[in-house]
């Protein structure tokens, strides 16, 4: 019924609507500035959870539901359309890890104990990705070919992207207790601009299976995914550790190379090559898009050129 519903909607109005909702959401926390009122000071530890619980979900799992509003769009698409969509998902992975490693080393750099820091970068990222790499294996050799899905694609990609959401959430916890609600608005709504990219990014690799899943997929995909800035928040608030952030850091990098490798075997199964034009183009586009996003505007919202205080 819903899909039937879907299709006499105009493809325009798919492909914009999600931008509408999202410019709704900007403006409500911008002019409403609802986390201002309460700091860390005068709340109580209940309290200072039940704050950074609300901030983590508005900053990361609704912008990435908000983007998952693109698959009807992104599901009608011919196959290599959808493959070169596929590529930009990777193009914004492959971003994410890059930014990441510089926070592995900046991290490790910051504690005091570097030799336990690189050990611990080192059996977080090998042990992560071993583990997912022994999973993928076993599951392809227990499944036929015919049956590749890119449901179980998409849930690891929503894994990798909730590691490093873990980050995220250590910023805002880290400035919340230090008393400065106008800094972690900014930080808010600076990840809010990039996490509504991960949407599609999940939901890229369920486009090219031949059924859509149930909802409930979409919403757990969701929260494994922009959940963990919540856990981040708390994290960042009452332990803060370079560290664990390195450990985190290096534990996200492991899971978003098994879930390259993943995203090329599911383009390999549909196409006879994975490096296209268009592929490669998409790909570079990805990521792009996410250094303008999470370098550029991010540092012209916390300048105050952008949403000034």
């Amino acid at each position: 019924m819903a899909d039937r519903w879907l299709d006499r909607v105009p493809r325009w109005v798919l492909a914009v609507g999600p931008v509408g909702i999202l410019a709704v959401v900007f403006a409500l926390l911008y002019f409403t500035e609802p986390f201002g009122a309460l700091t860390a000071g005068d709340a109580s530890t209940a309290e200072i959870l039940w704050m950074l619980t609300v901030i983590g979900a508005i900053a990361g799992v609704i912008p990435v539901i908000i983007g998952m509003l693109w698959f009807p769009f992104i599901r009608d698409l011919e196959a290599r359309y959808l493959h070169a969509f596929m590529a930009l998902a990777a193009g914004v992975l492959v971003f994410i890890a890059v930014e990441m490693a510089g926070d592995v080393l900046e991290h490790v750099a910051d504690s005091q104990h570097t030799l336990v820091g690189i050990a611990l970068v080192g059996l977080g990222f090998g042990a992560t990705f071993a583990v997912m790499y022994g999973a993928s294996t076993w599951r392809q050799r227990k499944m036929a070919a015919t049956d590749k899905s890119g449901l179980e694609v998409a849930y690891l990609v929503a894994l990798a992207l909730g590691l490093h959401s873990i980050g995220e959430g250590l910023g805002i916890g880290t400035y919340f207790v230090l008393d400065e609600p106008t800094q972690v608005l900014l930080l808010m709504l600076a990840f809010i601009m990039h996490n509504v990219m991960e949407g599609p990014t999940v939901v890229a690799a369920v486009a090219r299976d031949r059924e859509t899943p149930p909802l409930r997929h979409f919403a757990a995909m969701g929260v494994i995914a922009g959940g963990p800035v919540i856990l981040g928040g708390w994290i960042g608030s009452f332990a803060q550790s370079d560290l664990l952030a390195a450990l985190f850091f290096a534990i996200a990098i492991g899971a978003i190379l098994q879930v390259l490798i993943e995203v090329a075997d599911l383009i390999r199964f549909d196409a006879e090559a994975v490096l296209t034009r268009i592929n490669a183009a998409t790909f570079v586009v990805g990521f792009a898009l996410m250094f303008i996003l999470e370098d550029v505007l991010t540092e012209l919202v916390l300048e105050g050129w952008l949403f000034p205080a």
